[in-house]
């Protein structure tokens, strides 16, 4: 669990990334799924865009991706999220909470 301090940080940190994986009219695909968490793996931060052909809501799939893959919910805005998790690989870690 993200403290305020923490969550404050990240979203500092995302302001400068660009979308990495877009959710289409397909919605969660185990494709998507993969894509999201191989990239958490190596960036350990990551921000999702969902395109308008999906119905899905930013903020309710930013929480059940982040459950499906042990990530944290930054933050969701507009029809974009941001999600958190340390890489389990030492020499990946990037970000220090």
């Amino acid at each position: 669990m993200l403290t305020g301090k923490q969550r404050s940080y990240l979203k500092g940190l995302a302001q400068t990334i660009q979308p990495t994986v877009s959710i289409g009219k397909a919605d969660l695909t185990e494709t998507v799924i993969k894509s999201i968490d191989d990239y958490l793996e190596a960036h350990e931060l990551i921000k999702v865009s969902i395109q308008e052909a999906s119905l899905l809501d930013p903020k309710e799939t930013a929480n059940e991706v982040a459950e499906m893959l042990n990530a944290e919910f930054v933050q969701a805005i507009g029809r974009r999220f941001v999600l958190y998790r340390p890489s389990s690989k030492l020499k990946n870690r990037k970000i220090v909470l």
